[in-house]
């Protein structure tokens, strides 16, 4: 995209009205921009929903990794859904959902640390791009919800719905297990491709998930692609399925048990060999502990994932991750969040051995290095305004080059992430 037409967060605030940001109620709208002297409410009635948002991260590596310095990245998103019940009076018309993204800015992890996990999950495909253009609605039974068309699969699959992974600014937590993209055609948020999503409540508290996308790598983090629908080279379909339960009570709780299939042929690490087909299983788990019955709203929430996938074919075969969420830590803060996550992601001894031949033939010595990339974080969330999300950060890396198989030191990250809603 030339650079005068890039969506960047100055572009938002300017095309935002003089009188929406000037207004006494900035600190108390739910958006940054306002209802645009109620044009917006006016088309959510009428059935056009337009939404967009920012998110910023700043990572300074404090201590170890590569070097000392600080990274920045960020991501826009703007959206537009389309409710055909309510623009043309049909009866479950369903609603087509359109939207954009736009990331620029430097990595930390590749930069500084020289970690396999991203430091800044909003980091990856540096340019403008169609991120969905899709179609939902209830089919034959209200139970029963279908999606077609061109969509990441993450927004639907893979991840927990009550978001509590997002607490975290490292990618290792946000989002799906990132082995599944290490290893199979499912790919990494906003990465689209063509699919369907069916999803069909078999309970008040169970529901089955079922989807087939396209697998074309070379689309991937292409921009020449960006505003392509159709695949450049399709190698197959990923398959996942997922189970999901939710537990309602005083104590509420989600739990996805989840499977995934990859048709593609791929050559076998260590080898010119072509294995076919690639899977992968995951557990996903956020589980309210406790709850403050003196202070509606405050809650403590342990979560846990595991990953497990293909050892044939991808280099990052497991990852164990487990944490704990304190909603309204403060009794003046009831917006607020403390987080705090482990996480482990274990390289393919396949990989390990390639490494290690790779410095023989060239007659270095292998560093004597751990099995897998470990994380702890810390996180604070601090809801400035309702639009408005300021997080500080801080990461410790240990062993960041268990996947590149060199000798890196611990690492000591401090950062900040800004997300706003416009």
């Amino acid at each position: 995209m030339p650079s005068a037409i890039r969506i960047t967060p100055t572009l938002l605030l300017a095309l935002a009205s003089t009188n929406a940001l000037a207004s006494d109620d900035l600190m108390t709208r739910s958006t940054l921009t306002g209802d645009w002297g109620g044009l917006r409410h006016q088309l959510e009635e009428d059935g056009v929903k337009i939404t967009g948002d920012y998110s910023g991260e700043t990572a300074y590596n404090a201590h170890g990794g590569l070097h000392r310095s600080a990274r920045y990245s960020q991501n826009v998103k703007l959206g537009v859904q389309f409710d055909l019940s309510k623009l043309y009076g049909l009866d479950n018309g369903g609603k087509v959902q359109l939207t954009i993204n736009d990331r620029r800015g430097n990595s930390a992890s590749e930069d500084l640390v020289g970690n396999r996990l991203p430091i800044q999950e909003n980091y990856g495909g540096l340019y403008t791009r169609l991120t969905e253009l899709s179609y939902e609605r209830t089919l034959f039974t209200p139970a029963l919800n279908v999606k077609l068309g061109y969509m990441a699969m993450g927004n639907d699959l893979g991840g927990l719905d009550s978001g509590i992974l997002c607490n975290f600014m490292n990618a290792g937590f946000c989002g799906h297990p990132l082995n599944m993209s290490g290893g199979s055609g499912w790919t990494n948020y906003p990465n689209a491709h063509l699919g369907v999503r069916v999803k069909y409540d078999l309970s008040p508290a169970w529901q089955l998930r079922v989807a087939a996308f396209n697998v074309d790598p070379e689309s991937n983090g292409n921009s020449s692609r960006a505003w392509h629908l159709g695949p450049k080279h399709t190698t197959g379909t990923v398959v996942p399925v997922e189970l999901v339960y939710k537990l309602q009570g005083e104590l509420p709780g989600e739990y996805k048990l989840g499977y995934y299939y990859d048709s593609s042929d791929v050559k076998r690490i260590g080898s010119d060999d072509e294995v076919s087909g690639r899977g992968g299983h995951y557990l996903l788990v956020d589980q309210a502990v406790w709850n403050d019955q003196a202070s509606p709203g405050r809650s403590l929430h342990a979560f846990g994932q595991y990953s497990a996938s293909s050892k044939a074919a991808s280099p990052f075969t497991k990852w164990y991750g487990a944490g704990v969420v304190l909603y309204k830590p403060f009794e003046g803060r009831p917006k607020d969040t403390v987080a705090l996550g482990y996480g482990r992601a274990v390289p393919n001894p396949r990989s390990r051995d390639v490494l290690e031949d790779a410095a023989f033939n060239a007659g270095q010595q292998f560093p004597d290095i751990d099995s897998a990339e470990q994380l702890i974080e810390l996180s604070y969330g601090y809801q400035a305004t309702p639009w408005l999300n300021l997080r500080p950060d801080v990461q410790y890396i240990i062993e960041p080059g268990a996947f590149s198989g060199k000798d890196i030191d611990n690492a000591l990250v401090v950062g900040l992430q800004v997300k706003a809603t416009f």
